[in-house]
């Protein structure tokens, strides 16, 4: 398991960069990055890939110098064991309400004693032919990001429940999913989703963790930099549609 370059940016106070990208295209995730962004998560949870194809897209991500991330598609322990033996350096775990799915949540990313995480000699520990199991363990345990996805009406009645669980280090806001809770789905900007919102961030802000959020343009990136958000993440392929029409809408004026 290589060094976790974003989560040592992370606890050094810094703010991180990453893209979603539901394509499991090992050539796509390697450009993204080499363009600089510090992870790159594979979207199992909207997107079709399976462990066999994340293992691909991390080799791809790692290559290209940043942090390999999977969003999985439930909190459920065996598929979170899947797709962290593929080599996930952090895993985004969807639909986080309570304080003890958080550590459900936990619990399958870690080993013992933290955790239940199943040990073998798997990709993450270098199939077993790199340092002693004992060694990886718990270098693995103290590298390895959880990220809890906070995007419920329930997950922010819990919210300060959630972020006092140990090792727990993101709360990612979903502002869809959120939206979509309230009863407001795409509403972004209605008064009780910018409460909800506000919400987690200055629980996040209370218990000393990161808040992230998916940001779908530069613009809210910067407001939600501007309210103390250090795991800032966008899609890669809005990104390509928004490239792709500036580009057209460019050379055909």
């Amino acid at each position: 398991m290589i060094e976790n370059r974003t989560k040592a940016k992370l606890r050094a106070g810094e703010t991180v960069y990453g893209v979603f990208a539901k394509t499991p295209e090992p050539t796509i995730a390697e450009i993204a990055a080499m363009c600089g962004w510090d992870f790159v998560i594979c979207d199992c949870e909207h997107g079709p890939a399976s462990p066999r194809e994340f293992e691909g897209f991390a080799r791809a991500v790692e290559l290209g110098g940043a942090s390999p991330h999977v969003r999985v598609p439930d909190n459920d322990k065996a598929t979170i064991l899947r797709l962290m033996d593929g080599g996930a350096h952090g895993v985004h775990v969807p639909w986080v309400n309570t304080a003890a799915e958080a550590d459900r949540a936990v619990r399958a990313v870690k080993y013992h004693p933290r955790g239940e995480r199943g040990l073998a000699g798997t990709r993450a520990s270098d199939h077993g032919l790199g340092e002693p199991l004992g060694d990886y363990i718990v270098r693995s345990n103290d590298q390895t990001l959880v990220v809890v996805q906070a995007e419920t009406a329930d997950a922010v009645a819990n919210i300060d429940a959630i972020c006092m669980v140990d090792d727990v280090d993101v709360v990612f806001l979903g502002p869809t999913d959120l939206s979509h809770s309230l009863g407001l789905a795409g509403h972004l900007d209605h008064p009780d989703v910018v409460a909800a919102m506000d919400e987690v961030a200055g629980a996040c802000q209370r218990h000393g963790l990161a808040l992230g959020i998916f940001c779908g343009s530069a613009e809210m990136a910067v407001q939600w930099l501007d309210k103390g958000a250090r795991y800032i993440v966008t899609g890669a392929e809005g990104l390509m549609a928004r490239a792709m029409h500036s580009f057209l809408e460019e050379v055909r004026r």
